[in-house]
């Protein structure tokens, strides 16, 4: 893919993105450029470019604004010691955007074709990527979408592929505490032979109405059961779960209606390095309300790319509520997120090959 770079002629200054950097916040700030290159079935993949960072035009007829087919991701860029800029397991985001983009009868780009956009837009932006202290970071956000200007039901014959990013502090501005959990009974987020294993926004906004229900109940997230038969815990509103026994086991809903995250599936790798097997199965609810109470299990903890590992605590519901298994971070919860922020800034020996060097 050959991509042009036209550079911004009103960069932020020195000043200013110091300041930005030093309190990013998480999705607030972007940088000076971005990323953008189209598709139709005539020219396929076309038009790679870097231009500067700002508003795009579209049609009131565009396509993804009434049939929401679109799909996207999410990643970061981290900055070591030594001044190098490293993404995690590009190629695995890569894989899942062409997995979600089938679902959405989407074009699928090319692995390399990924991984060079948005490598090319991070060395374009470095300057934007954050020191690690803090674990800061810069966050990317590759997204594909229905372009054409038509009203119709059935697949575009115009899509655009684009990778904004935008430095990035703290998900959750509390620090690392558990979360409380509203259990929502009314809505679900994805059924069998939905959209659930994709990351499309339409599983987002089926989640917010929930998220709501969860602020006006004093929590910070909602957790949704399975559509079918509204027993088995399936994930939050953009976060996978893991249940840890007092036999050590670990356990975490398995996919299918579920995505399949890219922290999830490292933590897999990681936990079973640890000494800690993975099992991948449907979990009742019943089976966590009783396990916490009994005391077989131990700690319970969500992760995304954005808030890395976080831990949970209390779980409420209309009429009732589980204590958090812990105040704080339990210790494999704790030992899991250290080592995985580690390799990913490079503190630890990457034995599993998961960083890729941009700059």
């Amino acid at each position: 893919m050959q991509i042009s770079t036209t550079l911004s002629t009103t960069a932020v200054d020195d000043a200013r993105l110091a300041e930005i950097l030093a309190e990013p916040g998480f999705g607030t700030h972007f940088t000076d450029h971005m990323f953008t290159v189209e598709w139709t079935p005539e020219k396929g993949w076309h038009d790679a470019r870097i231009t500067p960072y700002g508003p795009i035009t579209l049609d009131p007829a565009t396509a993804v604004l009434h049939y929401a087919q679109e799909t996207f991701e999410g990643m970061k860029a981290y900055r070591r010691e030594d001044g190098s800029v490293w993404t995690f397991r590009p190629e695995a985001n890569a894989a899942r955007m062409a997995r979600s983009s089938d679902r959405l009868a989407l074009p699928v780009l090319p692995i390399e074709d990924f991984v060079a956009a948005v490598d090319a837009l991070v060395k374009v932006d470095e300057r934007w990527v954050p020191d690690a202290a803090g674990e800061k970071s810069l966050y990317l956000r590759p997204f594909m979408f229905a372009s054409e200007k038509f009203l119709g039901v059935r697949p575009s014959q115009h899509v655009t592929f684009m990778v904004i990013a935008s430095p990035a502090g703290a998900y959750f501005k509390g620090g690392l505490k558990p979360v409380s959990l509203w259990l929502t009974t009314e809505y679900t987020r994805a059924g069998r032979g939905g959209m659930g294993a994709a990351k499309t926004g339409g599983n987002y906004a089926s989640s917010l109405v929930a998220q709501q229900e969860a602020y006006a109940n004093g929590c910070d997230q909602v957790v949704f059961l399975d559509a079918q038969e509204g027993r088995y815990v399936e994930e939050l509103g953009g976060m996978n779960m893991y249940f840890v026994y007092a036999d050590g086991r670990v356990v975490t809903p398995e996919t299918g209606t579920i995505l399949e995250g890219i922290t999830r599936a490292s933590i897999i790798e990681l936990a079973g390095k640890l000494g800690h097997p993975v099992e991948e199965r449907r979990i009742s609810i019943d089976e966590w309300r009783d396990g916490v109470a009994s005391g077989d299990i131990v700690e319970i903890f969500a992760c995304g790319t954005a808030a890395v590992v976080t831990p949970v605590g209390s779980l409420k519901w209309d009429g009732g509520e589980t204590p958090a298994p812990t105040v704080e971070a339990g210790p494999l919860t704790s030992k899991i997120r250290a080592a995985l922020v580690d390799v990913q800034f490079g503190r630890a020996d990457d034995t599993f090959g998961w960083m890729h060097r941009v700059v």
